[in-house]
Protein backbone atom coordinates (compact mmCIF):
# COMPACT_ATOMS: atom_id res chain seq x y z
CA UNK A 1 0.00 0.00 0.00
CA UNK A 2 1.37 3.26 -0.84
CA UNK A 3 1.74 6.10 1.53
CA UNK A 4 2.09 9.46 1.24
CA UNK A 5 3.35 12.43 3.63
CA UNK A 6 0.97 15.79 3.44
CA UNK A 7 3.12 18.90 4.33
CA UNK A 8 1.04 21.97 4.11
CA UNK A 9 0.31 25.08 6.31
CA UNK A 10 -2.81 25.99 8.04
CA UNK A 11 -2.34 29.82 6.71
CA UNK A 12 -1.21 28.60 3.29
CA UNK A 13 -4.27 29.82 0.32
CA UNK A 14 -2.85 27.07 -1.72
CA UNK A 15 -3.26 24.33 1.31
CA UNK A 16 -7.20 25.84 1.27
CA UNK A 17 -7.59 25.25 -2.32
CA UNK A 18 -6.20 21.68 -2.05
CA UNK A 19 -9.41 21.28 0.42
CA UNK A 20 -10.08 17.83 1.04
CA UNK A 21 -8.65 16.18 -2.45
CA UNK A 22 -5.48 14.83 -1.12
CA UNK A 23 -7.77 12.03 1.21
CA UNK A 24 -9.33 11.31 -1.53
CA UNK A 25 -7.45 10.78 -4.10
CA UNK A 26 -5.31 8.90 -1.55
CA UNK A 27 -8.78 6.73 -0.16
CA UNK A 28 -9.35 6.28 -4.17
CA UNK A 29 -5.90 4.68 -4.55
CA UNK A 30 -5.69 2.28 -2.19
CA UNK A 31 -2.56 4.48 -0.11
CA UNK A 32 -2.61 5.63 3.10
CA UNK A 33 -1.87 9.33 4.21
CA UNK A 34 -0.05 11.73 7.67
CA UNK A 35 -1.02 15.08 7.91
CA UNK A 36 2.47 17.22 8.68
CA UNK A 37 1.55 20.57 9.60
CA UNK A 38 4.80 22.72 9.73
CA UNK A 39 5.87 26.68 10.21
CA UNK A 40 5.66 27.72 6.46
CA UNK A 41 7.82 30.55 6.63
CA UNK A 42 10.56 28.66 8.50
CA UNK A 43 10.58 25.79 5.44
CA UNK A 44 10.87 29.05 3.19
CA UNK A 45 13.87 30.66 5.33
CA UNK A 46 15.93 27.79 5.14
CA UNK A 47 15.22 26.53 1.85
CA UNK A 48 16.03 29.31 -0.24
CA UNK A 49 12.15 30.89 -0.13
CA UNK A 50 10.78 33.91 0.38
CA UNK A 51 8.02 35.33 3.01
CA UNK A 52 4.96 36.64 0.54
CA UNK A 53 5.61 40.30 1.81
CA UNK A 54 9.30 40.03 1.21
CA UNK A 55 9.18 39.47 -2.60
CA UNK A 56 9.05 41.13 -5.48
CA UNK A 57 6.03 42.99 -6.53
CA UNK A 58 6.30 40.93 -10.03
CA UNK A 59 6.08 37.89 -7.52
CA UNK A 60 3.54 39.37 -4.92
CA UNK A 61 1.34 40.58 -8.04
CA UNK A 62 1.15 36.78 -9.66
CA UNK A 63 0.27 34.97 -6.88
CA UNK A 64 -2.62 37.52 -6.30
CA UNK A 65 -3.70 36.75 -10.03
CA UNK A 66 -2.64 32.86 -9.41
CA UNK A 67 -4.58 32.52 -6.18
CA UNK A 68 -8.03 34.14 -8.02
CA UNK A 69 -7.65 31.78 -11.04
CA UNK A 70 -7.21 28.69 -8.97
CA UNK A 71 -9.73 29.42 -6.77
CA UNK A 72 -11.84 30.54 -9.44
CA UNK A 73 -10.97 27.36 -11.36
CA UNK A 74 -11.86 24.64 -7.83
CA UNK A 75 -15.30 27.04 -7.61
CA UNK A 76 -13.98 27.93 -4.02
CA UNK A 77 -14.58 31.24 -2.42
CA UNK A 78 -11.35 33.30 -1.36
CA UNK A 79 -10.30 36.59 0.20
CA UNK A 80 -7.54 37.62 -1.88
CA UNK A 81 -5.73 39.61 1.54
CA UNK A 82 -8.18 38.15 4.60
CA UNK A 83 -9.22 39.85 7.80
CA UNK A 84 -6.64 37.40 10.16
CA UNK A 85 -4.00 37.20 7.67
CA UNK A 86 -0.66 36.12 8.50
CA UNK A 87 -1.82 34.96 11.69
CA UNK A 88 -0.31 32.40 14.23
CA UNK A 89 -0.39 28.98 12.50
CA UNK A 90 1.01 27.08 15.75
CA UNK A 91 -2.44 26.46 17.68
CA UNK A 92 -4.34 25.02 14.80
CA UNK A 93 -1.71 22.83 13.44
CA UNK A 94 -0.77 21.71 16.90
CA UNK A 95 -4.62 20.79 17.20
CA UNK A 96 -4.73 18.92 13.81
CA UNK A 97 -1.16 16.40 14.91
CA UNK A 98 -3.85 16.49 18.40
CA UNK A 99 -7.10 15.10 16.18
CA UNK A 100 -4.52 13.18 14.10
CA UNK A 101 -3.35 11.14 17.12
CA UNK A 102 -6.73 10.90 18.43
CA UNK A 103 -8.69 9.70 16.14
CA UNK A 104 -12.09 9.09 15.57
CA UNK A 105 -12.78 12.14 13.08
CA UNK A 106 -11.94 12.93 9.44
CA UNK A 107 -8.59 14.81 9.36
CA UNK A 108 -9.07 16.21 5.76
CA UNK A 109 -12.20 17.71 6.93
CA UNK A 110 -10.46 19.63 9.67
CA UNK A 111 -7.73 20.79 7.67
CA UNK A 112 -10.30 22.14 5.04
CA UNK A 113 -12.38 23.81 7.22
CA UNK A 114 -9.48 25.11 9.43
CA UNK A 115 -8.31 26.98 5.74
CA UNK A 116 -11.22 28.22 5.20
CA UNK A 117 -11.92 30.23 7.70
CA UNK A 118 -9.13 31.75 7.54
CA UNK A 119 -9.27 32.27 3.52
CA UNK A 120 -13.18 32.01 3.02
CA UNK A 121 -14.58 32.95 6.58
CA UNK A 122 -12.60 36.25 8.09
CA UNK A 123 -11.49 33.85 11.29
CA UNK A 124 -8.87 33.99 13.26
CA UNK A 125 -7.72 30.18 12.91
CA UNK A 126 -5.11 31.02 16.16
CA UNK A 127 -8.44 31.73 17.86
CA UNK A 128 -9.35 28.66 20.72
CA UNK A 129 -13.06 29.56 20.01
CA UNK A 130 -12.20 29.05 16.10
CA UNK A 131 -10.41 25.76 16.18
CA UNK A 132 -12.85 24.04 18.92
CA UNK A 133 -15.85 24.74 16.16
CA UNK A 134 -13.51 23.34 13.60
CA UNK A 135 -12.64 20.26 15.04
CA UNK A 136 -16.39 19.33 16.43
CA UNK A 137 -17.43 20.24 12.67
CA UNK A 138 -14.88 17.28 11.58
CA UNK A 139 -16.07 15.11 14.39
CA UNK A 140 -13.19 16.01 16.95
CA UNK A 141 -13.53 16.58 20.36
CA UNK A 142 -13.19 19.97 20.80
CA UNK A 143 -10.98 19.65 23.60
CA UNK A 144 -8.05 18.63 21.12
CA UNK A 145 -7.63 22.69 20.80
CA UNK A 146 -5.88 22.81 24.18
CA UNK A 147 -4.60 19.55 24.68
CA UNK A 148 -1.54 17.62 23.86
CA UNK A 149 0.35 21.46 23.50
CA UNK A 150 3.59 20.42 24.47
CA UNK A 151 3.48 17.20 22.10
CA UNK A 152 1.94 18.68 19.74
CA UNK A 153 4.88 21.74 19.29
CA UNK A 154 7.22 18.65 19.51
CA UNK A 155 5.77 17.66 16.53
CA UNK A 156 5.62 21.11 14.34
CA UNK A 157 9.31 21.67 14.84
CA UNK A 158 10.19 17.45 13.84
CA UNK A 159 7.25 17.98 10.92
CA UNK A 160 9.50 21.03 9.72
CA UNK A 161 12.56 19.55 9.73
CA UNK A 162 11.63 16.15 7.89
CA UNK A 163 10.47 18.27 5.08
CA UNK A 164 13.59 20.21 4.68
CA UNK A 165 15.36 16.26 5.14
CA UNK A 166 13.27 15.12 2.20
CA UNK A 167 13.14 17.92 -0.12
CA UNK A 168 10.03 19.79 0.55
CA UNK A 169 10.39 23.40 0.25
CA UNK A 170 6.47 24.74 -0.04
CA UNK A 171 3.13 24.37 0.80
CA UNK A 172 1.04 22.06 0.11
CA UNK A 173 3.97 19.69 -0.87
CA UNK A 174 3.30 15.90 -0.85
CA UNK A 175 6.00 12.87 -0.93
CA UNK A 176 5.74 9.02 -1.48
CA UNK A 177 6.98 6.73 0.37
CA UNK A 178 8.94 6.12 -3.41
CA UNK A 179 10.07 9.50 -2.68
CA UNK A 180 8.16 11.02 -5.46
CA UNK A 181 7.52 14.49 -4.78
CA UNK A 182 4.63 16.86 -5.58
CA UNK A 183 4.74 20.75 -4.86
CA UNK A 184 1.44 22.68 -5.19
CA UNK A 185 -2.36 21.90 -5.12
CA UNK A 186 -1.98 22.15 -9.01
CA UNK A 187 0.09 19.13 -8.83
CA UNK A 188 -3.10 16.79 -7.20
CA UNK A 189 -3.63 15.46 -10.59
CA UNK A 190 -0.36 14.40 -10.91
CA UNK A 191 -0.01 12.59 -7.69
CA UNK A 192 -3.52 10.93 -8.18
CA UNK A 193 -1.13 9.55 -11.71
CA UNK A 194 1.55 8.32 -10.24
CA UNK A 195 -0.31 6.23 -7.57
CA UNK A 196 -1.96 4.69 -10.67
CA UNK A 197 0.92 3.46 -11.99
CA UNK A 198 0.38 6.10 -15.15
CA UNK A 199 3.86 8.05 -14.41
Amino acid sequence: MAHIDYYFATISPFTYLTGTRPAEVAAANGATITYKPLDIMGLFSRTGGVPPKDRHPNRQEYRLQEMRRRSALAGMPLNLKPAFWPTNPAPSSYAIIAAQEAGGGDLGALVASLTRACWAEEKDIAQDDVIVACLEAAGFDGGLATSGMMKGADTYAANLEEAINKGAFGAPFFITDSDERFWGEDRIADLEAHLAGKI
